[in-house]
């Protein structure tokens, strides 16, 4: 018998209360997410982890589509979740959606 996933749909924040490049750490069914705005208006949602140390990835520097671990600057997508060569890694990514001004984020 093969295990049925399912996925809910969570809202999580406004978009007006993102900041471009800022991190938001949000917990969703017991998952901590890192949210960022991005310049185009886009919202992205990764493991709130680094795959490094566990450094909160929330509490980065965000550069166009990657954040920058704060405790040792692995460099990860926030589009894919992978880390950036020649670190190895990566983190997991969420689904998003925006509905009037509401972030949603897709959790198992």
């Amino acid at each position: 018998m093969s295990k049925v996933e399912t996925t809910k749909k969570v809202e999580v924040a406004k978009v007006s209360d993102l900041s471009i490049g800022v991190g938001q750490r949000v917990n969703v069914a017991g998952e901590e997410i890192a949210l960022f705005k991005q310049k185009d208006g886009t919202v992205s949602a990764i493991q709130n982890s680094c795959p490094h140390k566990g450094g909160p990835l929330s509490e980065g520097i965000v550069s166009g589509e990657h954040v920058f671990c704060p405790l040792h600057d692995w460099k990860i997508n926030m589009k894919d979740g992978k880390v950036q060569a020649p670190d190895v890694g990566c983190v997991k990514k969420y689904d998003v959606e925006v509905k009037d001004e509401v972030v949603f984020v897709f959790v198992d």
